[in-house]
This record gives C-alpha cells, sequence and structure tokens, in this order.
C-alpha cells in the first residue's frame, strides 16, 4: 500500500520499521517540530523523526497538521497510519484516504482511551492489557475497533517495561491489519461506549501519593507513572521520589499512614488498612537515586517522619 505515517515517540517506531519491512510504500512521515531538550536547550529530534531518516523516508514537520489537508492529498496514499502523532486529525484529513486513517491504540478498546493508556491500566491494577488497531474518527479513541492483540502485565512491571513490548505487539497488528484491509477480510467493530474508560494525559499532581491508600494501590501507581511523573511525596519539608518497591509482607500495625521506619536493614512506610511498603530505592531532592541500605547509612530516622506532612 502507498501510505503516509504519522507518529513521534518511540512507541511508534516499531510500527514505522515494520510497515517499511513488509513492503509497503511509505510516502512521507508526519511528526512533531524539533523541541529544544536538556540543559543546553538544544533542538532534539523525535524519536520518528530519527528513524525515518535512517530508513530514508522524506520527513515533514508541520507545527498544525490541519493545515496540511492539500499537501496530504497531493500524496494521494491508500491509507494513513497514526502511532502516538501528538495532534489532532481533522476531518477534512480523515477522509482524504480510501483506505482511511489507522491508529494503534496500546489499550483493550473502549478501555483506556486517552493519551497514557499504558500508565493509567498498570496504575489501576490490571493483569491484562494489549493493542487495539482503530479507525480514525473526529472522536476521542472512539472509531471502528479492527484488530486486537492481549499480553499480561505482571505483578512488578512497569511502564518502562510494558511500553516496549506493547511497541513491538501494535507493530505487527498494524501490519496484519493492513493486509486484512486489503483482502477485504476484516469487520470493523463499533466501540461500546458504555464500557468506555479513560485515560487522560498525565500531570505532575497525578504522581503525589496519598498514604491513606493501601499499599496495593500506591504500588501500582509508582509502577505505572514511571518514569513521569513517578510516585512521590514529601519527606522533612523535600520532595522524595519513590523508583521502586514492593508491598510488604507483614502489615504496618498500628501505625500512622505515612510513617516511616525499619525493620532490620529494610525501610519501610505505613499505608492505609493497616498495610505497608517496602521502598526499595529512593531519592531525596537534589541527592542521587540510592536503595534504601544507601538511605539507611545516611539518614537517622525518628518516630515523627511522616511522609507527605508538608506536601500539601
Amino acid at each position: 500500500m502507498k501510505l503516509v505515517f504519522l507518529g513521534t515517540p518511540q512507541f511508534a517506531v516499531p510500527t514505522l520499521e515494520a510497515i517499511v519491512q513488509a513492503g509497503h510504500e511509505v510516502v512521507a512521515v508526519y511528526t512533531q517540530p524539533d523541541r529544544p531538550k536538556g540543559r543546553g536547550q538544544e533542538l532534539a529530534l523525535s524519536p520518528v523523526k530519527e528513524a525515518a531518516l535512517r530508513l530514508g523516508l522524506e520527513v515533514r514537520q508541520p507545527e498544525r497538521v490541519r493545515r496540511c489537508v492539500d499537501e496530504l492529498a497531493a500524496l494521494h496514499s491508500d491509507a494513513m497510519v497514526v502511532v502516538g502523532y501528538g495532534q489532532i486529525i481533522p476531518q477534512a484529513i480523515i477522509d482524504l484516504p480510501p483506505y482511511g486513517i489507522i491508529n494503534v491504540h496500546a489499550s483493550l478498546l473502549p478501555k483506556y482511551r486517552g493519551a497514557g493508556p499504558i500508565q493509567w491500566s498498570i496504575a489501576n491494577g490490571e493483569t491484562l492489557t494489549g493493542v487495539t488497531t482503530m479507525m480514525i474518527n473526529a472522536g476521542l479513541d472512539t472509531g471502528d475497533m479492527l484488530l486486537k492483540a492481549e499480553t499480561p502485565i505482571g505483578p512488578e512491571e512497569t511502564a518502562l517495561e510494558v511500553g516496549p513490548r506493547l511497541a513491538a505487539l501494535g507493530a505487527g497488528l498494524l501490519v496484519e491489519t493492513l493486509i486484512g484491509l486489503l483482502a477485504g477480510t476484516i469487520t470493523r467493530s463499533p466501540q461500546n461506549d458504555a464500557e468506555a474508560t479513560l485515560a487522560p494525559i498525565l500531570k505532575r499532581e497525578d504522581g503525589l501519593i496519598d498514604w491513606n491508600q493501601p499499599a496495593a494501590v500506591i504500588h501500582n501507581r509508582a509502577r505505572g507513572f514511571l518514569p513521569w511523573p513517578g510516585a512521590w511525596t514529601t519527606f522533612r519539608g523535600v520532595r522524595f521520589n519513590i523508583w521502586r518497591c514492593r508491598v510488604a509482607a507483614e502489615p504496618a500495625g498500628d501505625r500512622a499512614p505515612g510513617a516511616l521506619y525499619t525493620s532490620g536493614r529494610k525501610l519501610f512506610a505505613a499505608c492505609g488498612a493497616s498495610t505497608a511498603l517496602e521502598l526499595l530505592e529512593i531519592q531525596v531532592e537534589g541527592r542521587k537515586r540510592v536503595d534504601a541500605s544507601a538511605f539507611l547509612n545516611g539518614q537517622r530516622l525518628s518516630d515523627t517522619d511522616i511522609l507527605g506532612e508538608s506536601s500539601k
């Protein structure tokens, strides 16, 4: 097929590579403009742009794709593929390709519509996720579903681990979808809006820990929100990031939620419902990430150390 590809993040790269390897003609790759990044604020290429240049593909980076209707029409593509592009596709563009615009979405739709499906599925304690190919329409991930593929979420897996697996799964599913569309063997399935859940774009405050919640809830959010916004609280008035943790086997007893305490050389935080979270790797604001043992070597904890007391 003659395709236009629209994508920006690393998650989209395996799909771009897969459709090229499958022999499709990618006439243009659209991605977000280069943005300043890092302390030096040097312009950084998106992962999709880097991949497209490596593959010898034409790259276009409009500030607003909605202004590119005539430009896209002139490409006469059979279909367009969208994976994490980062801009809303207007109806005037949706109507252009005869086979429509196909999206690779990192959830089992209609669950987890929105910008953060991987993060929110883990944060909510899901044990199964997957990818869905769907037809783009004017709504937010509301188009007809084409194909799905599932994968389990391990009890300790993080978004950093699940994401690449879903990217590879989505790449293969998209190639399979294109084959089915050409052959006319795919049946479009409307989504049941009554079963829909949302996965909104993450905000900094989503990572703020509520220590009144059970340890399992906090653990899931810590897994889901890596690398950003992370799971964070405050310790002695400064930000305290929890990079790795696990639900403790022993209860916290009558300790107040957020209370820091030790058992042997292990570090724990009391949580709601008398549960406890073992803190494995943490970071105090302005310092390096360290494991719990290194943290305890540099700190003398007291009974008054309550995480989150100054977080408001």
